[in-house]
């Protein structure tokens, strides 16, 4: 008699436990359909949509993925060529971070603080700097966007009030080949 998802994985629990991931994706594919397996296509265009100029953009980067393309792409889309800045964070790049940022606040450009997990003495400053903010006194077409790898020094009020963003490389030729002609 053929088994059951279901109950292959438990009999991949008990026997080959490193292979649990794996059947797990089959159970769930099975019963709730391969749209719950796959990831969504990134889609950054909508996640702007989604902001207000006082709500941080923040890339959760992963290995083997970059968002800096997507990001300049999106600029170039909606006329922010020229206004969007980067600063990568590091030694002694705070203070220029956080005159870029106001700075954004008056003109309305889009400022790009990347490696947030670089720069764990400033992540406090980061969070002043966000907590201080008045929408009224802020241009509507400031955005923040920043990069970080997962950190347990990122300030936590900013990741509340920031929309996550990942882009995870895609997993298998199939998928990776999807990306790239969703790319072109």
């Amino acid at each position: 008699a053929k088994l059951t998802a279901f109950q292959q994985m438990v009999i991949v629990k008990s026997l080959r436990e490193n292979f649990l991931t794996l059947v797990s994706r089959n159970l769930v594919a099975a019963e709730l359909g391969p749209l719950f397996i796959e990831s969504p296509p990134f889609d950054l265009g909508a996640c702007y949509n989604d902001s207000v100029n006082i709500t941080p953009l923040i890339f959760v980067l992963s290995s083997g993925a970059d968002p800096t393309e997507y990001l300049l792409q999106l600029a170039v889309e909606r006329g922010y060529g020229d206004r969007l800045h980067f600063i990568s964070l590091g030694q002694g790049q705070g203070p220029k971070a956080e005159a870029l940022v106001k700075l954004g606040w008056d003109t309305g450009d889009w400022v790009c603080l990347q490696n947030c997990h670089l720069a764990a003495s400033w992540m406090g400053k980061l969070e002043q700097i966000q907590e201080s903010q008045d929408p009224k006194k802020i241009s509507e077409e400031y955005r923040l966007w920043l990069t970080s790898m997962p950190s347990p020094l990122f300030p936590v009020p900013v990741l509340q009030n920031g929309i996550k963003i990942t882009n995870e490389p895609p997993k298998g030729l199939r998928a990776n080949l999807g990306r790239t002609f969703q790319d072109i």
